[in-house]
């Protein structure tokens, strides 16, 4: 997966490439479909939700840029909100990076799998229930946010809980489909980049699609 999938791709940084050779995604998939865990593609884990494609989590994790908010920001704690925590994939790797990281989930049954998935697993990840859309006050500012479900634009309270040179990762589009952009906090500006044509499941929130 990790060379053909990522390398192959162009990614090229070494703490995102082994995060995701580390993690094990077939722990995060139903059982029927561990056969197919490392397959290039989206995979249904139930509720109407999906585990997105690892290219997507790499190129969303290699995104953040949390290496260059930790020499910006030495000594100071990297928190991370991870929106749509899913099975709990993208969380895990996040939080083999080293991040502190909070997940928000607006299902409570996936929520709650997810939460006791990472804990068997080791992985010291924050599970919230809630709408992500939100994001989540109590642990901001964040030197990063991700959004695992396509937003109709970007979410105003997720820029406002971003940490200074903090990046937000977020599927913008319509319920069919988005561009992954990057948001990067300057001070009081905002830097925006277009990063990947995608297709995600939708937001729901109040920030969401209705």
């Amino acid at each position: 997966m990790v060379v053909l999938q990522l390398e192959a791709r162009g990614l090229r940084d070494r703490a995102t490439l082994e995060a995701m050779g580390r993690v094990p995604r077939e722990r995060f998939v139903p059982p029927h479909l561990e056969r197919r865990a490392y397959e290039d593609g989206a995979l249904a884990i139930g509720g109407g939700q999906t585990i997105s494609q690892p290219f997507i989590v790499a190129r969303t994790t290699d995104a953040l840029r949390l290496d260059d908010w930790r020499r910006a920001h030495p000594g100071e704690p990297v928190r991370v909100l991870d929106v749509g925590t899913g099975s709990g994939y993208q969380a895990a790797v996040l939080a083999d990076l080293g991040a502190d990281v909070t997940s928000i989930e607006y299902d409570p049954d996936l929520a709650a799998d997810a939460e006791k998935r990472l804990r068997e697993l080791g992985y010291a990840v924050e599970v919230v229930r809630g709408d992500g859309s939100g994001g989540y006050p109590p642990n901001a500012p964040y030197a990063g946010i991700v959004v695992a479900a396509a937003a109709p634009r970007i979410p105003p309270p997720l820029l406002e809980q971003l940490a200074d040179d903090g990046t937000l990762v977020v599927p913008v589009g319509d319920r069919y489909q988005q561009m992954l952009t990057a948001v990067r906090r300057r001070g009081s500006r905002f830097e925006t980049d277009e990063l990947e044509p995608a297709v995600f499941v939708p937001l729901l929130g109040k920030h969401g699609f209705r």
